[in-house]
């Protein structure tokens, strides 16, 4: 078989039999598509060691350049469709002979307290679309919400009396998210004002004079939401390059600073492996800065 027909059929298996998201077989859709447009091969069988090592350096080489991480992601597509040849009996390499490279430490950007207030304060205003703003802006620090997920509510799915909910998110998991007070306000406001009968939670404005519309044409995107997040930090004098995603680390980053225990961040992050919650450790451990305060250099202060 081609490399083609066995590209399609990959992409298949991760639908139905692996039940990947839409948003993760893209993800593998365009990485392995990035290696195979490099090499150039018909046949399995021509994926060798040379082929990939070059691969490798030619990743490590764009322009603009790549993140370790991305690169990273797209070795382990590869590794994983190796994978999924070796078990249909189809000759080529093995993916064990993929190493990933060490990744450094991930940087993680976060909003401060005085940071946060100043950019929930700063979408105010009593029209549809200042509620809208400051109702997104409350629930996403609240919930520490993916975005696709906050895109994907709809009014329906959002108890506002219990102030808690379910929500869908990688993998198809289902973790219940919980609202704070202001959160609450902040979407009861809106939706009170809400004139359209659309089914989302989060949509976008809507127009008078346009009648024939269908109800997935308002909801909210998550471009929309990014350019929501911007005009209001820029709005609140922040000067950070802050993201949808700024927000949900200030929600586990606040949770953490202020007692909560790892595995119940965890579990309200969605993360299934409690390493991707632990790189929030290294920012939220308040008590080595007494400790540093505490003992050292003792001498120079008596």
């Amino acid at each position: 078989m081609t490399i083609k027909s066995l590209f399609t059929d990959y992409l298949n298996h991760l639908e139905i039999e692996k039940n990947r998201s839409k948003k993760t077989i893209e993800n593998y859709d365009r990485y392995l598509r990035r290696f195979f447009d490099y090499a150039k091969t018909d046949s399995p069988a021509q994926i060798s060691n040379d082929v990939v090592r070059n691969y490798r350096l030619h990743l490590n080489r764009i322009t603009p350049p790549l993140k370790k991480i991305t690169q990273a992601y797209h070795l382990i597509s590869l590794r994983n469709f190796l994978k999924y040849l070796a078990k249909r009996d189809v000759k080529t390499l093995t993916a064990d002979k993929i190493e990933l490279g060490k990744i450094g430490d991930r940087h993680i950007d976060f909003l401060e307290n005085e940071e946060v207030e100043r950019l929930l304060d700063s979408a105010n205003g009593n029209t549809v679309k200042n509620l809208r703003d400051k109702a997104l802006l409350e629930l996403l620090f609240s919930t520490g919400l993916r975005v696709s997920e906050l895109c994907s509510l709809n009014k329906e799915s959002v108890n506002l009396k219990r102030g808690e909910f379910a929500v869908r998110g990688k993998g198809d998991k289902i973790r219940v998210v919980f609202l704070s007070e202001p959160a609450r306000r902040a979407l009861e406001n809106y939706i009170s004002k809400r004139k359209d009968f659309d089914e989302a939670l989060f949509a976008r404005n809507y127009k008078a004079q346009k009648t024939n519309y269908k109800k997935s044409d308002l909801r909210i995107t998550p471009r929309t939401v990014q350019r929501i997040v911007k005009y209001y930090a820029t709005k609140a004098g922040i000067v950070k390059d802050i993201h949808p995603h700024t927000l949900r680390h200030s929600f586990a980053t606040d949770l953490l600073r202020n007692g909560a225990d790892i595995r119940s961040v965890q579990a309200m992050l969605g993360h299934a492996n409690i390493t991707t919650t632990q790189i929030y450790t290294h920012v939220t451990d308040t008590g080595l800065k007494e400790i540093h305060k505490t003992f050292h250099a003792r001498r120079r202060r008596e």
